[in-house]
């Protein structure tokens, strides 16, 4: 054994150390690694930082962001009632998401398909009240799983079949891998179902917690062709329990009308007023095809409150001309802002309290819309737009940032937060996920490597305002980029160094001694352990020499070594850095790095205990 690999052994015991203390965040342990391996001599001091422009890298924070587009665009919540029931219990949506992700990751990129769904899961775990590493991590083992089981499915079966053309054999075909990889993972995927998911610890992302206002009073219309057009009341108020809010009234032709019978049918253009609480509001709303009210409508001309705030210094009026004026300049910019939702509290000096949206002129004079407002144990049979407000309320926005700010400075009202509620859009959530498929198809044919791909999808994102210039950085999780950008080198070290080699070989001559079986589950076991602590794909390939040399000397077909590799490549479970989907979920699931190895251990026993016989059955010595 050479200093350097002594000494890369170390550092690498001391960095799992590092990760299972839990003491220090994940990305300063690998950047500490990292510094550890340079200042050794591990690693050239001019590759230190190559891991950020590493393709890997690049693939995760741009599929972070495309997610954040169908989140936003609300194609997610259409996927979700499209795919899943949405009175299904944890192990009933567990089963179908885990087994959808293992399907389409056979055919494509699994980093894809996790990005496909991780969204949806988050969302649902929520409608759940389960933590979101209940669904998250499922979700990724059961696409790790599902991409063994085809040529195209996973980067090491490509490599697996390329050393073995080099072999002086022909390339696995297809679906060589099926036999052996779909009975792991229908086992893998099962277990999972029934025990596994109970095994991850239940863990809340940090900063997900928002402000609780209550319940949103909030006025809907029914757009032509809503599914709610033509339905009666009693069916609205069953679909909009199943979304956890409730109809309080109906406004047609701008008239408030009494209690409507159960079976009234409702009609294009009437006026729903909803209660809901604001992340039930986005489920309200696509549930039926609404559109808020005060975003969908046309500018209409605004009059004025007749009292005595009218000559508010802090409240100054616009003429008529002025503010038509104003409003005019103000539409251009609108288009090319950003906007976002904020909710503002309205304090008790606030000039608002006793007016109206309408009677300050909200849109004309600050280009602001107001979506909805909480107001506690009280309810108010007024237009949201002539709701006199009051002291405590809590409005919910829409603006451009900079004309919020203004608004809430003026007015006397207090940021809360910035809310993550997605309107439904249908455009942009057909564009948002026409840009994910493209982006996946790109990589999973091969017209473009993956993180090529993956960045002109998010190119296309930000043209077509998918996901808004000022949020593109804000969707990728940082710590998690540093953690696997700070890595690479090290793991690149452990190939050039020989430690990864020195592993391999001493546990096969030193154990296996000469038995097949058992020098089969070693390069099983051997591979899986790397690839927990390396990149897939480079432990493949530093893996299919070994496989190759060790069924040479044994005298045997190279065949069911060579596929222990592609199975025990793939199947990277005990840590959050062995494969791309595990990193993406860390910072969704607000994941430690030792909460992995709670479901991946029983796991990788499972893919042990079923992979060798199958390997020995389908490719026998």
């Amino acid at each position: 054994m050479t200093t350097e690999q002594i000494l890369l052994l170390l550092i690498l015991a001391v960095t799992i150390a590092g990760f299972l203390w839990g003491r220090w965040r994940h990305d300063m342990v690998a950047v500490g690694s990292l510094f550890a391996c340079v200042a050794a001599g591990l690693v050239p001091t001019n590759d230190a930082f190559s891991g950020f422009g590493h393709p890997a890298v690049i693939t995760v924070a741009a599929i972070l962001v495309l997610s954040r587009g169908l989140q936003n665009s609300g194609a997610v919540d259409a996927f979700t009632r499209f795919v899943l029931p949405q009175t299904s219990g944890p192990v009933a949506t567990i089963a179908a998401l885990t087994t959808l992700a293992a399907v389409l990751s056979a055919f494509m990129n699994n980093v894809g398909a996790l990005a496909l769904l991780m969204p949806i899961a988050v969302q649902i775990a929520t409608r759940l009240e389960l933590p979101p590493g209940r669904l998250l991590m499922p979700i990724a083992f059961g696409s790790i799983l599902g991409g063994m089981t085809t040529l195209i499915g996973t980067p090491p079966n490509l490599i697996v079949s390329g050393f073995r053309v080099g072999n002086g054999a022909t390339s696995f075909a297809m679906f060589d891998f099926t036999p052996v990889g779909a009975a792991v993972a229908i086992f893998g995927i099962a277990f999972i179902i029934l025990i596994g998911w109970r095994l991850v610890p239940a863990r809340e992302r940090a900063g997900t917690e928002e402000f609780d206002t209550g319940a949103y009073l909030t006025e809907a219309r029914i757009p032509e062709k809503a599914k709610a057009v033509g339905m009666t009341m009693r069916k609205l108020e069953e679909a909009l329990d199943e979304a956890e809010a409730q109809i309080v009234g109906v406004i047609r032709n701008d008239m408030r009308l009494p209690a409507l019978e159960p079976w009234s049918r409702l009609r294009a253009g009437d006026i729903l007023i909803i209660e809901a609480d604001p992340k039930a509001l986005t489920s309200a709303l696509s549930a039926l095809d609404l559109k808020l009210e005060e975003a969908a409508r046309d500018d209409e001309p605004e009059q004025p409150d007749a009292g005595p705030h009218d000559g508010d210094a802090h409240a100054p009026r616009l003429a008529p001309d002025a503010a038509a004026s104003k409003d005019e300049q103000s539409s251009g910019a609108e288009s090319s802002e950003d906007m976002v939702l904020a909710e503002l509290a309205v304090l008790p000096d606030s000039p608002l309290v006793g007016r109206s949206a309408t009677g300050i002129r909200l849109r004309s004079r600050f280009n602001v819309n107001l979506l909805a407002v909480s107001r506690q144990g009280r309810r108010s049979i007024s237009r949201l737009r002539t709701l006199p407000l009051a002291a405590g309320d809590v409005l919910l926005m829409q603006g451009g940032p900079e004309a919020i700010s203004e608004f809430a400075g003026q007015f006397g009202c207090v940021p809360l937060a910035e809310r993550t509620l997605r309107l439904p859009d249908k455009r942009q959530a057909m564009i948002a996920t026409g840009i994910m498929v493209v982006a996946v198809g790109g990589a999973a044919f091969g017209l473009l490597p993956a993180a090529v791909s993956f960045v002109a999808g998010v190119l296309a994102a930000m043209a077509f305002r998918v996901v808004p210039v000022r949020s593109v950085y804000d969707a990728i999780d940082w710590p998690v980029i540093v953690l696997v950008a700070a890595l690479i080198p090290v793991a690149g070290a452990m190939a050039t160094t020989g430690a990864a080699d020195l592993i391999a070989r001493f546990l096969l001559e030193v154990v296996a001694r000469e038995h097949h079986v058992l020098a089969l589950a070693i390069i099983l076991i051997v591979t899986m352990t790397l690839s927990d602590f390396m990149n897939n794909a480079a432990t493949a390939a530093v893996m299919c020499p070994i496989a190759i040399g060790t069924a040479g000397s044994l005298g045997v077909s190279s065949d069911p070594f060579l596929m222990a590799v592609a199975v025990g490549a793939s199947c990277a479970f005990l840590t959050p850095i062995g494969h791309q989907n595990n990193t993406l979920i860390l910072g969704p699931g607000g994941f430690r790095f030792g909460d992995y190895w709670r479901l991946g251990l029983p796991l990788e026993v499972i893919v042990i205990v079923v992979a060798i016989p199958m390997l020995i059955w389908v490719w026998p010595f």
